[in-house]
């Protein structure tokens, strides 16, 4: 299928990076793993692009939430309570 005109002008204000390419390359990003070039070409992008704003938003987000959940297994019972639970609660 053939870029909208939008899609094209965007590409090429954005150095050729797509939204996809956001997506694939947003975890490389927040590590700081991106080469000079490639981390300007992603801010390029990320300033024409409200919904790559939006997801790389939504990704930070996730890495705080995450980061925030204890690092002990869940106890046996209790995760065998939550299984019985999530089923049960499906079938309500």
């Amino acid at each position: 299928m053939k870029p909208t005109f939008k899609e094209q002008l965007m590409r090429y204000l954005a150095g050729n990076f797509s939204c996809q390419d956001v997506a694939n390359l947003v975890t490389d990003y927040l590590e700081g793993a991106l080469s000079p070039k490639q981390r300007i070409r992603f801010q390029m992008h990320l300033g024409l692009c409200f919904a790559c704003r939006n997801f790389l938003k939504q990704m930070k987000y996730t890495v705080v939430t995450l980061n925030q959940l204890p690092t002990d297994p869940v106890p046996p019972l209790i995760k065998a309570e939550l299984l019985r639970r999530f089923k049960s609660w499906k079938a309500e």
